[in-house]
């Protein structure tokens, strides 16, 4: 068996603010997705299907979830004499001092503090990733023309709406190789009047020497990010900085809004995520979905335009949502454009209208979260994890429920107005 010639790294450490509660307790890269997945499946996925088997992944914020759900990396075939995942945490070292020890300080520190790894691979590209985008790629086709130009850098990119386009690393390519690429004559880090629409996808491959100069470089600057200051510095230093032109779908999930948009992507007859057609897999013993008995429909339920996965039972209606294992919809109990994690039970005669719901909480009878059934909802409702909601609590549109309230706090509060924050 031929030794893998490339190293992938993954950053998935962030907690990433804008996802508010989903993110309490995990990274976002480890937040649910899609009825029985999590995001970082995705460039895992991508990564099992591009035949790239030796891969890093660079966790710092409340790692136990992205640790359990990894394991062993047998659900992506990452286990063999040249094949593994390595989850590598922050560590003190005795060569730093304090400011520098203890945490990664940004996506570049973070790489930079795994030299030695890195190095002990040998690899001939290192590949870094997101470990929060939702897409399907073949990396062999960005390595591959990262080749071809004899790149120092190549970086993927996506066109986006322009504007929305400060709200990520932007480049200027030029129409060397048309519709598969070019050399980036410009590139800002989010800026404010951003003069193209070709967004970074995170997805960076450098020349194993290149990276090393680069990462030792920027331990001099006070920020220490590949956006903000290693790919502004390669431009500087006038380095071949390629973009590759990505064409197909792209979920940035950055914030709650895109999070349910992603989920809502998934549903339809023709959604624009396809799971199975992407090949996406996931550890099925996490949670234990593997495990998890059938669907059970009661009679008088309805069920329309929804992924509802192993271990839910309904017997309301569900329209329009995304059911992960172990969810409860009881008699009369009304769920629309929302999406369930693990082990909700729903009361009956509940109302929910684009609502996400974080595992483990229990909804008495006749509570009411969103806005009222049929109408438009404009924005999503979050309830964290292990609440306990009492019967009649009605929780307006677009408000936000910190997770594991106490029985004390829900008894003095029948009513959470639209956009509160209640903690």
């Amino acid at each position: 068996m031929q030794k893998p010639s490339t190293l992938a790294m993954i950053l998935a450490g962030s907690r990433v603010d804008e996802l508010n509660v989903l993110t309490y307790y995990r990274p976002k890269s480890a937040v649910p997705f899609g009825g029985f997945a999590r995001v970082i499946d995705f460039p895992l996925s991508n990564l099992l299907h591009s035949g790239i088997e030796q891969v890093a992944i660079l966790s710092q914020y409340r790692s136990y979830s992205l640790i359990n759900h990894i394991g062993t990396g047998a659900a992506w075939d990452m286990i063999g004499r040249y094949r593994g995942v390595s989850i590598l945490p922050p560590f003190k070292s005795n060569n730093e001092t304090k400011e520098q020890a203890d945490w990664y300080r940004g996506s570049a520190d973070a790489v930079y503090k795994n030299l030695d790894f890195v190095k002990y691979h040998n690899p001939e590209e290192i590949l870094i990733l997101s470990g929060d985008h939702i897409y399907k790629m073949d990396y062999q086709d960005v390595i591959a023309y990262h080749h071809q130009k004899d790149a120092d850098v190549t970086i993927g990119f996506v066109q986006v709406e322009k504007a929305k386009a400060h709200r990520f690393g932007i480049a200027a390519i030029d129409s060397e190789d048309g519709e598969q690429g070019g050399r980036v004559e410009k590139y800002w880090e989010k800026p404010e009047n951003p003069e193209a629409d070709w967004a970074s996808l995170t997805v960076l491959i450098f020349k194993p020497e290149v990276l090393y100069q680069a990462l030792q470089e920027n331990q001099q600057s006070g920020s220490f990010e590949f956006g903000r200051d290693i790919i502004p510095q390669l431009m500087t230093q006038g380095k071949r900085v390629y973009g590759y032109k990505y064409k197909g779908y792209w979920g940035y999930t950055g914030t709650i809004e895109e999070y349910w948009q992603s989920n809502m992507d998934l549903l339809g007859e023709n959604p624009p995520i396809d799971m199975e057609a992407w090949g996406l897999r996931t550890n099925m013993e996490h949670r234990g979905i593997r495990d998890a008995q059938p669907v059970v429909v009661r009679d008088g339920a309805k069920i329309s335009n929804s992924l509802i996965y192993n271990g839910s039972v309904v017997e309301g209606t569900v329209r329009n949502s995304v059911l992960f294992p172990g969810v409860y919809v009881e008699k009369g109990a009304v769920v629309e454009n929302s999406v369930l994690f693990f082990n909700n039970h729903i009361g009956a005669n509940c109302r929910f209208n684009k609502v996400i719901t974080d595992v483990n909480s229990v909804f008495g009878q006749g509570v009411c979260v969103g806005p009222e059934i049929g109408s438009e909802a404009k924005l999503v409702t979050v309830i964290g994890w292990n609440n306990h909601v009492p019967d009649e609590t009605s929780i307006g549109e677009g408000a936000t429920v910190y997770p594991h309230l106490t029985a004390e706090q829900w008894s003095a509060t029948k009513n959470v107005a639209a956009g509160e924050v209640l903690r």
